[in-house]
């Protein structure tokens, strides 16, 4: 069954060759797909993509890897004009040339699952679908989509096994029955099928993870320093049940304070090809769904071995210093070691307690039995703010974008959109395992040597990289923000670029084009991955960075920890091209992981405004295109589109250069940041989409 029918696959092999003759380049890349049947090819590294219409796709599909042959236009790499232009000529063409091009070879099938409706006629059956990104119906076995529960109207994730020239539509085989629509755990675990997620862990691997022994005895013991009898606490939110950080603290005779970050040790328990060691690495990391966690490590390691639970012997990986006052490190120590957390402390908890440490009778106030660790909180909490400062000092950029939160109820219905508020207690924790990731880096790049420059006989190993922003956007966010009447400075390159920003940024805080001068740079941003090649990390402004403090959530994590304890022994190096597979592999299972938790969030919040449709709400422009521009409504930030379509007033026209639609008759201008009031028309939970239309006054 198929809506729609392109002829694909169909020119003749005259007509393959006729092209061939004028194709100028050949590409390979990631198939995204229309609802309309044409596709655009994503190529890594290249500015743009290729755009190839319906009937020269060859039947590929979304998510597919293909080779495409450019017949119109010139593909190159980013950031890289043509000869024959200026920069500012290159910048003027980019919005607007489009590469065309018609795909030569399916190199490999996606195989990832697609999400529709089980549906039969007679002996005949198909999945139905009705996504953005998948126009044509999939044809299945009606036998076996039976034996495996499926009934009529229930979403199930199938995936493609191939389509054969003569047949109007793909095969496939359904991988799972889902449920039926509406209900919450079906449309959850339809996301998490969607991203190739898993929801649960296979026998095999639960039976290898409860046979792990928990025993801390000699044995055990060997080569750790003991911490046990040193004050020790940890500090997450209120409903984490996973505690894979923790804090020591102890002041020293000499003045200074000695500050243990300490990290559940999932290395000493999974070890590499181990059935739950495969399940990690294949996962990549655990996936925060609104109203679910679906945990990288299975329950007994993530949740009681591995948890750094109070008044519980721990095994742990540590990063332990010896501070001044003044938040300067003096010594360092890596190495593993065994703790007992005295107190297990909430954020709100915490920030009681530094907030009773600013006031005079401080010392006078709690129960004097928690003397000592109020103290000890108080004292992390002011060295933490002296490295923070220090961090920004050093060109750390400060982006301050609120994070929404749904709240739902036993059933999942969304029943609340609120800010996440970040407070001292939150970002003492994070300075000090910032400071922790950092020290590990700079370990093993420099080769032990601290506040050095990197060593060329440094061993292979797993950096958290940054790369610098992309000069050209910071050129035209310094346009856009002149008209708002801001001047930016000139230095758009390395550290410069940071203090310019963050100059813009604080000159804006509080007002209405704040949200879109933070929008634009976050845009100019390249995204962080992992790499065995340091680059170090800009927007924290470290010259060496990894990840060292979650390894019960992060597969990175895991792997540091093996590395460095493999070199803390003098052990022999990693081969880099075995580290250059994994990190690739660990920087697209954190994309697909976020992709997965932002569609859960936009399901919900599109849930929660279906019983709001024609009511209104103030707002401020967050986005344009050619096509509509997208509102952000006060004070949820949920976001929705109005097509352009809509607004009868006039016909508006997409500056992109200035981020702005402007009205052909009126003049009218819309721009990012400006406010407006919207009616809520449409929240269509099948596509995730919300519509507003304009109110006019």
């Amino acid at each position: 069954m198929k809506r729609k029918n392109s002829g694909r696959g169909r020119s003749s092999s005259k007509s393959r060759s006729k092209a061939s003759r004028r194709v100028v380049q050949e590409f390979e890349g990631r198939v995204q797909m229309t609802r309309e049947g044409y596709i655009f090819v994503i190529v890594e590294g290249m500015e743009g993509d290729v755009y190839v219409k319906a009937s020269k796709t060859r039947n590929a599909l979304d998510g597919d890897i293909v080779r495409v042959a450019v017949t119109k236009g010139v593909l190159r790499k980013a950031g890289e004009p043509q000869s024959e232009e200026t920069p500012a000529q290159a910048r003027k063409a980019r919005g607007t040339r489009s590469c065309e091009g018609e795909v030569i070879e399916i190199v490999r099938r996606s195989g990832r699952p697609f999400i529709g409706y089980m549906h039969w006629v007679g002996e005949q059956a198909w999945v139905l679908m009705q996504s953005k990104s998948m126009p044509y119906d999939i044809e299945v076995n009606l036998e076996e989509a039976v034996a495996m529960g499926a009934r009529k109207g229930m979403k199930v994730a199938v995936v493609v096994d191939s389509w054969e020239r003569r047949k109007i539509c793909p095969q496939g085989h359904i991988v799972d029955v889902l449920g039926m629509p509406g209900d919450n755990d079906t449309e959850m675990h339809a996301i998490l099928a969607e991203f190739g997620l898993p929801y649960r862990f296979e026998p095999e691997v639960e039976n290898a993870a409860d046979s792990i022994s928990d025993e801390i005895g000699p044995e055990q013991m060997k080569g750790r320093r003991d911490f046990r009898n040193t004050l020790t606490f940890t500090i997450d939110p209120a409903d984490a049940k996973d505690f894979d950080d923790a804090i020591s603290f102890r002041a020293l005779e000499n003045g200074n304070y000695e500050v243990g970050v300490h990290i559940a040790d999932v290395s000493w328990y999974v070890h590499p090809g181990d059935p739950v060691d495969k399940e990690a690495r294949e996962r990549g990391t655990s996936v925060y769904l609104v109203d679910r966690t679906v945990p990288m490590l299975p329950e007994k390691l993530c949740n009681k071995l591995c948890s750094l639970r109070p008044h519980e012997d721990k095994l742990c990986f540590s990063a332990v210093f010896e501070m001044t006052p003044k938040a300067e490190v003096v010594s360092r120590w890596l190495g593993r070691t065994a703790i007992n957390s005295d107190y297990r402390f909430n954020y709100d908890e915490a920030q009681a307690i530094i907030l009773e440490g600013r006031s005079k009778d401080s010392q006078s106030g709690g129960d004097s039995a928690d003397a000592p660790v109020r103290q000890a909180i108080s004292i992390l909490y002011n060295l933490a703010e002296k490295l923070k400062a220090r961090r920004f000092r050093r060109g750390a950029i400060n982006f301050d974008r609120p994070e929404m939160k749904v709240e739902v109820d036993q059933l999942g219905k969304p029943i609340r959109v609120y800010e996440k508020v970040s407070f001292e207690a939150n970002w003492l924790i994070e300075e000090f395992m910032l400071l922790a990731n950092r020290t590990v880096a700079e370990f093993v790049a420099t080769c032990g040597k601290f506040n050095a420059v990197a060593s060329k006989k440094a061993k292979p190993f797993v950096y958290r990289i940054h790369d610098e922003p992309n000069t050209e956007k910071l050129g035209s966010l310094r346009e856009f923000a002149g008209s708002f009447g801001y001047t930016m400075g000139d230095n758009l390159q390395g550290r410069g670029a940071a203090k310019t920003l963050n100059a813009l940024l604080a000159q804006a805080k509080g007002k209405p084009e704040y949200a879109a001068f933070e929008d634009i740079a976050l845009r100019s941003m390249a995204k962080a991955c992992y790499s065995a090649d340091n680059i170090g990390h800009y927007g924290l402004a470290f010259d060496f960075y990894t990840h060292f403090t979650s390894p019960i959530r992060r597969y990175p994590d895991l792997m540091v920890h093996r590395l460095l304890a493999r070199y803390l022994e003098g052990g022999e190096p990693a081969q880099k091209s075995v580290l250059d597979v994994e990190c690739q592999h660990a920087s697209e299972r954190e994309v697909v992981a976020a992709d997965a938790e932002r569609t859960s969030v936009k399901y919900k919040l599109v849930e929660y405004m279906q019983d709001k449709l024609g009511m209104v709400f103030e707002g401020f422009v967050s986005g344009v295109t050619e096509w509509g521009m997208y509102v952000e409504i006060e004070p949820t930030h949920i976001e929705g589109m109005i097509p352009l379509r809509t607004i009868r007033s006039d016909f508006f026209e997409f500056d992109e250069k200035a981020y702005r639609l402007v009205g052909k008759r009126s003049r009218r201008v819309f721009r990012l940041g400006d406010k407006l009031r919207i009616r809520v028309k449409q929240a269509d939970l099948e596509s995730r989409l919300l519509d507003f239309e304009l109110v006019e006054e």
